[in-house]
């Protein structure tokens, strides 16, 4: 079974407020490396066999009119996933 790994970001322009919380609490907990914090959401789409160009391409388009709102989100990546644990 394929897995194909999309992920959506807010555009630049767009308060992060869930961001700015992560981004004051990380100092607290002794991460004071951290200059700044996005979030954004992650789908993971699974097809049978391999991921070809073609559940790429379909992915693309999924991702473009329900995955993400393209007024305030961009589609930042849609990648097969790599099968690594975490590495994506």
């Amino acid at each position: 079974m394929g897995r194909i790994v999309v992920e959506v970001m807010p555009k630049p322009e767009i308060l992060d407020p869930q961001g700015k919380a992560v981004v004051g609490s990380l100092p607290r907990l002794g991460f004071d490396q951290f200059t700044a914090v996005r979030q954004g959401r992650r789908f993971e789409l699974s097809v049978e066999g391999p991921v070809t160009e073609d559940h790429l391409e379909a992915a693309r388009q999924a991702a473009q009119t329900l995955l993400s709102n393209p007024i305030i989100e961009d589609v930042v990546s849609v990648r097969a996933d790599s099968g690594a644990h975490g590495e994506d």
